[in-house]
């Protein structure tokens, strides 16, 4: 069974990065574009092929997040610089993104 963490703290550090502290203390640091360009929305995926709508390359280098609000116990959702705002970043998907080296190195079954 895989291992469910939620965050403790999720703030914005500066424009371009939000940090999220986990309940085993781990924390991850999510450039905003990066975020913006993993959304996991009907606009961003489609629905019925799950083929990506949105690649890096097409969000703008210096994207912001105007809000970031809860979203029942289990995501966040994020206002966008660029105008989107459909999107809800479960925690598990975002532990799964955690971009730091120790994450990246592990199999994302693992986590």
């Amino acid at each position: 069974m895989a291992v469910s963490h939620t965050p403790v703290e999720i703030a914005k550090e500066g424009e371009h990065v939000i940090r999220i502290t986990w309940d085993d203390g781990h924390q991850g640091r999510y450039a905003t574009r990066y975020l913006r360009a993993n959304c996991q929305c009907a606009v961003c995926v489609d629905e019925w092929t799950g083929e990506r709508r949105i690649t890096l390359d097409s969000v703008p280098e210096d994207i912001r997040a105007l809000k970031i609000a809860p979203v029942g116990q289990y995501g966040i959702h994020i206002d966008w610089s660029d105008g989107h705002g459909t999107g809800i970043y479960a925690f598990d998907v975002l532990r799964k993104l955690c971009p730091c080296a120790g994450c990246m190195a592990t199999p994302i079954a693992a986590l």
